[in-house]
């Protein structure tokens, strides 16, 4: 019994350690080319712009499904270019990878689209906290959350962009978070 306690000790000790040490993980990209260059990437492209210009065939060049197809044409043309200017990298099959490692020559590809997403959230959610605030001055609170007033939610929505100063505001004032006492605590 004293041994097996002093094995699980020097064992869960050695575990703890062993996690707590960084392991530097280094991202290996060499599976995958830069869009430029991948010959699978330009045999997409071609294929993609092959089947538009075999369904424009079956249409007179006047119509406006030619002029449709003409213009996606021009836009996956377009879309290729600019995955090929952009730096993606491709794998073996020609698909563009959003690499998520969190190197800066990456921020493009996950950071900047994931902050833009952060905020938009962000936003949606503060104008309809603020929207709620609003409604619960009203005479009738319920139904203004259930019928929007649409010309007071738009004018919240508008003001809505700079939520970030605005709820920094309110938490360094204590106005953001609730007090203790108005939140409910189950009786169990």
């Amino acid at each position: 019994m004293k041994y097996s306690l002093k094995f699980l000790t020097i064992l869960s000790s050695f575990l703890l350690s062993w996690n707590l040490n960084p392991h530097i993980a280094n991202a290996d990209f060499a599976n995958l080319t830069p869009c430029k260059d991948s010959a699978p990437f330009k045999k997409r492209l071609a294929s993609s712009v092959k089947k538009l210009e075999n369904r424009l065939k079956l249409y007179t060049s006047e119509s406006k499904e030619a002029t449709a197809l003409k213009n996606e044409i021009e836009a996956t043309k377009g879309r290729f270019e600019r995955y090929s200017n952009s730096d993606l990298l491709c794998g073996k099959e020609g698909l563009p990878r959003i690499i998520a490692s969190g190197q800066w020559d990456h921020a493009n590809e996950f950071v900047i689209p994931g902050i833009l997403f952060l905020y938009i959230t962000g936003w949606i959610g503060w104008v309809g906290r603020k929207y709620l605030r609003y409604a619960s001055t009203t005479e009738n609170p319920f139904e203004n959350e259930i019928i929007i007033n649409v010309p007071i939610a738009v004018s919240i929505m508008n003001s809505g962009f700079l939520w970030p100063i605005e709820a920094w505001k309110q938490f360094t004032s204590g106005d953001l978070l609730a007090s203790e006492n108005d939140v409910t605590i189950s009786p169990r």
